[in-house]
């Protein structure tokens, strides 16, 4: 007998509240994303308290995703280097997965498909805001909230595996957006879980809400535009491997393209940089792992 969806989402709700606040430390970070004063020095002084996090920056920073010469084996070089928000960004996402995880092995599907794939939407938002005539609002949060939409897949990974495997094969099987399968079955997609989770542990809003609504067909009024536009378009083009002259994909996504002012010689710019850039992001991803 199906669960009821109401009663799910209770128990979605319930498992989220069980999972652990964020390390001390992380906390402070969190608390650096508002702090308009935060520099470099205070970022580097945070993380230096976590061993680990140091070691996996500092992996990070020598991967061939950087490429930069010359061995960087100090902390202050790497923040120097990396700049703090990419640094601050970093530290984030991978504290909050593993502190979701909690170190268990991924059941549905491969930890470095989740990886790959949210190091190159992360990836895709910032080539394509490198390409806009204009910055947007925040947008020091954008990498981070390409790394982060995904985190709701961790959730039904680690809590939900039998009814998320059952989605899963149905996506396989019946060619269903894994999103439409997950709001049939959960009541609920995984940008809204990882919106949850988000909100829960005090990020700020121009992070949590593009994630939770990174599926949905329109964009609310309360969410900055241009950062949602950003994720649903990248999100969109990294899992369809979209070129230039996809007309249906391009009149698909008509609306964010005009409100960022992009058109398709953009689109095939930055693709063509991602299938050659397939190869550092897999560096990078084998940094943080």
């Amino acid at each position: 007998m199906e669960m009821d969806k109401e009663e799910l989402k209770r128990k979605i709700y319930s498992k989220i509240d069980e999972i652990p606040t964020l390390p001390t430390v992380l906390l402070k970070l969190l608390a650096s994303l508002e702090d308009r004063r935060s520099n470099a020095a205070d970022i580097a002084e945070l993380i230096s308290k976590d061993p680990a996090l140091t070691s996996k920056i500092l992996k990070v920073a020598n991967s061939a995703y950087y490429g930069f010469p010359g061995e960087i084996t100090s902390l202050e070089r790497a923040v120097a280097l990396l700049g703090f928000n990419m640094v601050r960004s970093l530290a984030l996402s991978m504290t909050v997965i593993n502190t979701i995880s909690s170190g268990k092995r991924y059941k549905c599907f491969s930890e470095e498909d989740l990886w790959v794939h949210s190091i190159t939407v992360a990836t895709v938002m910032q080539e394509i805001v490198d390409r806009m005539d204009f910055a947007p609002e925040d947008s020091e949060h954008i990498f981070i909230i390409g790394l982060l939409h995904d985190i709701g897949k961790i959730v039904f990974d680690q809590f939900f595996s039998d009814l998320f495997e059952k989605v899963i094969e149905e996506c396989s099987a019946n060619g269903f957006k894994l999103y439409m399968a997950e709001q049939r079955v959960f009541g609920m997609d995984h940008g809204e879980v990882g919106g949850i989770i988000l909100k829960r542990w005090k990020f700020p809003r121009v992070i949590y809400i593009p994630i939770a609504i990174h599926h949905k067909s329109d964009i609310p009024r309360e969410a900055d535009q241009v950062t949602a536009s950003l994720l649903k378009l990248a999100d969109s083009l990294v899992l369809n491997t979209v070129s230039s002259s996809d007309e249906n994909w391009q009149e698909q996504h008509q609306g964010e393209l005009q409100l960022l002012g992009i058109g398709s010689e953009v689109i095939k710019d930055v693709s063509e940089h991602i299938a050659d850039s397939q190869e550092r992001i897999k560096a990078f991803f084998s940094a943080v792992n």
